[in-house]
Parts: C-alpha cells; structure tokens; sequence
C-alpha cells in the first residue's frame, strides 16, 4: 500500500509518499481500508518537531480518517468486514491507503454522510465539544463567542453549540466565511479584521456580555476577549501561536476563568460521551462536517502549508485512490 512517511521532523517536504507493507490486525484491532484522511494543524506540529513526543520516528501523520473495514482481528465484538466507519486516532497513520486501528478508535459512519466528511469528525468535532461541554460546562441560553468560526473546529463549535441551545456570536475574516457560518447556524457574526469587531458584544447580548469564548487564536485575541465576559465567564484557549500579554484586573473583575485543553487529555470515558454525540448528531442532522478542498494522498505537504498560511474554510482532506475510485474521480496518487 501507499502511505506517507516522515523520516525526520522539518518543513511539510519532509513527507513523502512510499510503498510499505499492509498492516495485519492483531488482537481488538481493525484493518480500514481508507477513502479520506483529514488534515489538522496538529499534524503540522508533530510534523515540524513542536509535539515531537506524540510521534516516533519514522511515523505516518495523521489522526483522522474514513473508510471500510477491510479484516478485523481476533476479539473484535463491535465491528464487521465491509462497514463504514469514520476513526478518531489510530495506531499506525492516517495518510496511508490502509491504516490499523483499535476497535474503540472506530465509529460508525452514517450512510449520507461522505467519507470525506467522515474524515473531518475526529480532532474539529473533539476539541470542539471537549471545550465546550468537558471544559467550559457551556449550558442552553449561554452566550458563545466563537473565534475563528469558519475553520474545522469553528464550524463544529457553532453547529454544537445551537443544536444545545446556546446563543451563538461568531468572528470570521471574509464576506465567504460570514456567509457560511451564518448557514451553519450562528445568530450574529463579526469581522475580526475589525479592530473594535468586540465592541457589539454588548449590544449582541443585550448588555450581558459572553458566557463562554473558544478561543483559537489567543496570542492575539486573549486580552480583548476577558473584555467581553459576563460575570464568571470562562475562555478556554484551544489554540495559540505564541505569548500574549494580560491583565489580571480584567480577569478578576469579573471573577472570569481561563483554562486550556487538548484532545490528548481526554478520557476513555470522555471519548465515549463525545462520539456518542457525534453520533445522534450524524444521524439527527444537526453535525454537517464540511470540507473545502479535495487533494490528492500524495500532495500531502501542500495541504500542510495551505491548512497553516491560508484561511480555510472548513476542513482540507486527502483522498486515496480507493476514495477517488468510488467516486469516478482519475487517481492522481
């Protein structure tokens, strides 16, 4: 099969695609086929040698996936041969044609819901519901400030959050972006290209303020945002490129909480409780994962620059030949 393998940490030219041998399911494992492997900022970390302890060299990147069960092993209960399954982790690498998971690293995939779609599920849809339910404890009729909304784990945080009730107040940087989060279902969206973009915030929750901010981008937004918090709002920081300067007055005026997460941190039984939702929501459509752009398994490190130097919208995955076969689509790995 064909796979892309890292050899050494660096830029996204370190990734090349290479034949290696199928894996073989062994106890309580599952053997997919893939169609889509999701791309994540994540990946371009561990990649570039910043999380250089979530990988071993040399490895195959990727955390998410979708496909059809090709053989299962001994001691597997809950899956067959031949189902769709979308995965959340893996043991051997999602930018590969077959790719070898634990049982439990396999969820249903709903017919009517695409293989690419299945892709973008796992880290957009688990940051975005562990920051807003296993972190912030975000409750129906809250308010919600969602930062950076037209990405992965933006647009997962909006769809989330109003199918729980939440009031939901989005930032995006384009007329495309505004558009689409609006369809996703966000009552109000700011331009964060806008300096005082925060300044409505009063006028958005008839003078309330936010109960609860995702924040995606802290090094640049974190001091506005305990600006706009109701009293005992809470931030939590999901991602950030760099260090930002506070104020502490501003967090203890409104006795405000930060806190940080991380997908790694998450529990089995956090897990379970997550993709259980993801479950009802595939089923009920509520969650509609949505992909942008298409590439090829082998321009892998195009998509590793175009998911950190561009402004995505929604998710970038890349497509096997198996993926591209079923859709009529000429391989192009």
């Amino acid at each position: 099969m064909k796979a892309i393998i890292v050899s050494r940490f660096g830029a996204p030219e370190v990734m090349q695609i290479e034949e290696v041998a199928d894996p073989v399911a062994g106890e309580g494992q599952v053997l997919v086929r893939l169609h889509a492997a999701g791309v994540n900022p994540v990946d371009t970390y561990i990649r570039s040698g910043h999380y250089s302890q979530q990988a071993h060299l040399p490895y195959t990147p990727g955390m998410d996936g979708a496909g059809v069960i090709e053989a299962i092993g001994p001691g597997v209960k809950h899956r067959k041969q031949g189902e769709r399954v979308y995965i959340a982790r893996s043991l051997s690498g999602t930018y590969a044609e077959k790719v070898l998971c634990a049982e439990s690293q396999t969820y249903p995939l709903p017919e009517g819901v695409s293989f690419a779609q299945g892709a973008a599920i796992g880290v957009p849809y688990g940051a975005a519901y562990r920051a807003l339910f296993q972190k912030a404890r975000a409750l129906p009729g809250e308010n919600l400030l969602v930062h950076g909304a037209s990405g992965g784990v933006g647009i997962a945080a909006v769809q989330l959050a109003r199918a729980a009730g939440l009031r939901v107040i989005a930032t995006v940087g384009s007329e495309q972006g505004r558009r689409l989060v609006m369809e996703m279902g966000a009552h109000a969206v700011l331009d964060h290209h806008q300096a005082d973009h925060l300044a409505r915030i009063g006028e958005l929750t008839c003078g309330v303020g936010i109960d609860v901010v995702l924040e995606m981008l802290a090094n640049v937004n974190l001091g506005q945002d305990l600006g706009a918090l109701a009293k005992g709002g809470r931030v939590v920081v999901v991602g950030s490129r760099g260090r930002v300067e506070l104020d502490p007055r501003d967090a203890m005026t409104q006795e405000s909480v930060i806190m940080g997460m991380t997908l790694f941190n998450a529990t089995e039984k956090e897990l379970r409780s997550m993709h259980a939702a993801f479950a009802a929501g595939l089923e009920n459509g509520t969650l509609r994962p949505v992909v942008s752009r298409e590439l090829p398994l082998s321009e892998a490190a195009v998509a590793h620059h175009e998911v950190i130097e561009t402004s995505t919208l929604g998710k970038i995955v890349l497509i096997t030949e198996q993926g591209a076969a079923d859709r009529g689509i000429p391989a192009k790995n």
